[in-house]
């Protein structure tokens, strides 16, 4: 609340279940269950506390998740997915507009008469950038729509963007009692790295 009134930005907070190695998958990119359900339980309870739920495409592609609450009574996140030129398959669950608002964020690349389509299936198009996805140009957007808070559940590429532009207000790792190891598994943050 504090932030968004003093800055008109959401508050982030990125979520990761990882194991003790860092892991977020294995190195066939097996990632479900990596935590008990007791955190799942915690993580519907984030979801339902925050305004909108983000991710980047890969995370849709990959996983083809609903993004919503599993709570009794509780509310569907607004889902945010990050997808400079509008990857996003045009039968992922994420956009069933009837379980509650789905944004996508794509760059000037974004083939025209895909968003189209999905604006005609009641998906939400933001231009957020001329090559790739702006991610500050992005929470000024949706800051500007009202939405105040953001669970971050991206994938480490998503996470290491989103951390490397100073977006990230608060950080919940979940850590599971596994170990995966591989070079080639994905960790919660990817990318260049830090130097």
């Amino acid at each position: 609340f504090f932030k968004y009134i003093k800055t008109k930005k959401p508050f982030v907070v990125m979520k990761t279940g990882t194991t003790l190695d860092g892991k977020i998958s294995t190195v066939t990119g097996e990632s479900k269950w990596i935590t008990n359900e007791k955190s799942r339980e915690y993580v519907q309870k984030l979801r339902n506390s925050l305004l909108g739920i983000m991710v980047g495409v890969n995370t849709v592609i990959k996983d083809n998740p609903r993004l919503t609450t599993r709570i009794e009574g509780g509310r569907n996140p607004i889902r945010i997915i990050a997808d400079s030129t509008l990857r996003t398959p045009e039968n992922a669950n994420v956009l069933d507009v009837s379980q509650g608002r789905c944004i996508i964020a794509v760059s000037q690349k974004a083939d025209a008469s895909k968003c189209e389509r999905f604006k005609q299936k009641g998906v939400e198009i933001v231009v957020a950038g001329d090559e790739k996805v702006d991610l500050k140009k992005l929470m000024e957007i949706l800051g500007g729509m009202g939405i105040d808070g953001i669970l971050l559940e991206g994938g480490g590429e998503l996470n290491f963007s989103m951390l490397k532009e100073g977006l990230v207000d608060k950080v919940i790792t979940i850590i599971a009692p596994k170990i995966f190891g591989g070079k080639l598994a994905k960790t919660s943050v990817m990318g260049e790295g830090i130097e």
